[in-house]
C-alpha cells in the first residue's frame, strides 16, 4: 500500500515537529558536551554513556570534537526513525 500525498505530507509535518532541532543538538553539544547531552537529545543513550566513560581517558575529548561533524547525520537519522514509525502506523490504519 503507498502512501498518498496528504499522507506523506502530515508525516513531513510531524518530523518537522516532533524531530530533534540542529540548533538544539548543537548547543546541547557546546555546553553539555562533557555528559553528551547531545547524544542523549538524539536518543543515543548507550554511546552517550560510553563516550563519558571515554573522558576518564583522552578519548572521549576527540570523540567530542568529532560529533560536531555527526550531528546532522544523527539528526537524520533521528528523523528517517520517526518518519518510518508515522509511515507504519498510517499504513496499519493506526
Amino acid at each position: 500500500m503507498t502512501l498518498s500525498t496528504a499522507e506523506k505530507s502530515l508525516i513531513e509535518q510531524r518530523v518537522a515537529n516532533d524531530g530533534p532541532n540542529t540548533t538544539v543538538a548543537y548547543v546541547l553539544w557546546i555546553f553539555l558536551g562533557w555528559v553528551s547531552g547531545h547524544r542523549f537529545y538524539l536518543g543515543r543513550p548507550g554511546t552517550a554513556i560510553l563516550q563519558i566513560l571515554s573522558y576518564l581517558i583522552v578519548i572521549g575529548f576527540f570523540w567530542w570534537l568529532i560529533d560536531a561533524f555527526l550531528i546532522p547525520d544523527m539528526i537524520r537519522q533521528k528523523q528517517d526513525e520517526i518518519r518510518n514509525n508515522l509511515a507504519q502506523s498510517l499504513q496499519s490504519g493506526g
